[in-house]
């Protein structure tokens, strides 16, 4: 997260929404995974988005007006492409085994399952 100054905005655009059917609304239902907090129902998917939108623009009004930080959008967030694992012994113990098996390291491996 950032801290903007109050006359600079992110761009609404640049994160990350999707629009599902909510069956216990019977409407659709915007969403952004920045804000997780925040959902827009509408009758129509291009509402839910458009009214998803407007709730972002001014939530993201309201934390520079307090100071808050702001959430980067995903899209531009830079990933160091490691992440840390925790599992059990016996489950790195068979990855490892199945990594030699193939002839491939456990990273290998391992990313080549995440793929799948």
């Amino acid at each position: 997260m950032s801290r903007k100054p109050a006359n600079v905005r992110l761009p609404v655009d640049h994160y990350t929404y999707r629009v599902t059917w909510s069956p216990e609304d019977g409407e659709h239902v915007g969403l952004c995974a920045e804000f997780p907090s925040l959902s827009w129902l509408a009758r129509s998917p291009d509402a839910a988005l458009k009214g998803m939108r407007a709730a972002v623009a001014e939530a993201i009004a309201d934390m520079i007006e307090q100071g808050e930080a702001v959430p980067d959008p995903l899209a531009e967030k830079r990933y160091s492409g490691e992440f840390r694992v925790r599992i059990p012994p016996e489950q790195h113990r068979a990855l490892a085994m199945q990594a030699a098996e193939q002839g491939v390291s456990l990273n290998r491996l391992v990313s080549m399952k995440l793929a799948a």
